[in-house]
């Protein structure tokens, strides 16, 4: 029942832009490494760069687990399944690299995103997935849920922070600068945030 795509369709994109969420896997090359899934949410936070390419912001956490495996071997996949409509999977499965603060990247890329706030949320990177196949299977064992809206507590968190408070918050967790494994996570201290125009 599953089809493997060369590419992200229009339909694919459709679905993936319909979807309030997805998930992220990623892994250290050690074979007794700590596997991380996370799920992603927040509207607008996602985006199809183009058919092979996606990308999505990486907003402030606990955590910097899929940074610090993307940053040592790049191996990622992303699903989404739909709770709501006719069954289905997605998972594209990708290199991917942090793109961080300082990156002359990050204007271009941040303009993919222009409802999301990010002073906000604490944008710390965004992640950049070239996919190596794309492959949709039936869903047909996700259960049916209802989405209600997103949390406004994200945002309500980190809208307090500035960048040397948030560099700050993020010294003071255990697995921010480096992975649960020890890898290199985010660098810090964080570099200021771009001034973008309006």
């Amino acid at each position: 029942m599953g089809k493997t795509h060369p590419q992200i369709t229009d339909r694919l994109r459709a679905f993936i832009e319909a979807q309030p969420m997805f998930f992220t896997a990623t892994a250290p090359l050690a074979a007794d490494g700590t596997v991380n899934l996370s799920p992603k949410g927040l509207t607008g936070s996602f985006a199809v760069l183009d058919e092979l390419t996606v990308a999505y912001l990486d907003f402030a956490g606990s955590n910097a687990e899929t940074i610090a495996h993307l940053r040592e071997n790049g191996r990622i996949t992303l699903m989404w399944c739909a709770f709501q409509g006719p069954p289905n999977i997605l998972r594209i499965h990708g290199r991917g690299e942090p793109v961080f603060r300082d990156d002359p990247r990050w204007p271009g890329l941040a303009a993919h995103f222009p409802d999301i706030d990010s002073r906000q949320h604490g944008l710390r990177a965004i992640i950049v997935v070239r996919a190596e196949m794309v492959r949709d299977s039936c869903g047909y064992a996700v259960p049916l849920m209802a989405y209600e809206g997103d949390r406004d507590l994200h945002g309500r968190r980190f809208a307090r922070e500035d960048d040397e408070s948030l560099s700050a918050y993020f010294a003071g967790k255990e697995y921010i600068a480096a992975s649960i494994d020890g890898l290199p996570g985010l660098p810090l201290p964080l570099p200021p945030t771009p001034v973008t125009s309006t």
